[in-house]
């Protein structure tokens, strides 16, 4: 592997592990209080199933070694975030959507990719194109979901539904793996990250036209609950 290419890859792999720790003060909140309140469990269960088609991109492809490690990681953390979903669920309908949620995407539609693009494709490049578009599809179809924290900021004149460091980290994750994307002309990490690296710039331009707006005393909730929607956007590869 190219040098320059393996730096920015490595530059990569950390800000992207900041990405997927972020969630850790949530869950330590959730914890404390042995309840995941009002917080959804949709995001983490998406983010599971996209790191870990990711890193079943990152390991079928050759050169793939640090898409793989990074996605792997974020596997392990959706999965923690998942499980401590799953035993501090607020009620019992909580329990059963993840539970739902869990068995049709991550279980479910990732077996699928698996087993078809295993047993069903014999060529290595016919295998990776069909992952990669998969990947590269979900990852484009769940950058919609930050725009309604921009809505939301709009609306609100407030900046707490959209904190900064995650906002900036997402805008620089998208901007490396990118950078990566054109140095490998690798197209399927390109287009979702260079797609990621504008909507993460247009949040940073809104968050410093909005950032000296009074603001309500509407707190660490939404601030939370809007990182946990950037989350599932963005943190991937």
């Amino acid at each position: 592997m190219d040098s320059i290419l393996f730096i920015i890859g490595i530059i990569g792999n950390i800000i992207s592990v900041l990405v997927f720790t972020s969630p850790i003060t949530t869950f330590w909140r959730i914890v404390r209080s042995k309840s995941t309140e009002e917080f959804e469990p949709a995001p983490y269960v998406l983010t599971l199933l996209t790191t870990l088609l990711w890193f079943y991109y990152g390991i079928t492809k050759p050169d793939g070694l640090l898409v793989a490690t990074v996605n792997g990681f974020g596997a392990v953390m959706s999965t923690i975030y998942v499980v401590l979903f799953l035993v501090y669920a607020a009620d019992h309908a909580t329990r059963v959507k993840t539970v739902k949620l869990v068995a049709t995407l991550d279980i479910g539609f990732f077996g699928l990719v698996f087993t078809a693009t295993t047993l069903g494709i014999d060529g290595l490049d016919m295998k990776i194109l069909i992952i990669g578009l998969i990947c590269a599809c979900l990852s484009v179809s769940m950058y919609g979901s930050p725009m309604a924290a921009v809505r939301t900021v709009i609306a609100s004149r407030s900046v707490e539904f959209m904190p900064f460091f995650l906002s900036f980290f997402l805008f620089l994750n998208g901007a490396v793996w990118a950078t990566y994307a054109v140095l490998d002309r690798d197209i399927f990490l390109g287009v979702p990250n260079g797609i990621g690296c504008f909507l993460g710039g247009i949040q940073l331009v809104i968050y410093a036209i909005y950032r000296n707006s009074r603001v309500d005393r509407a707190a660490d909730d939404g601030s939370q609950a809007a990182s946990t929607h950037l989350l599932s956007s963005n943190a991937r590869v």
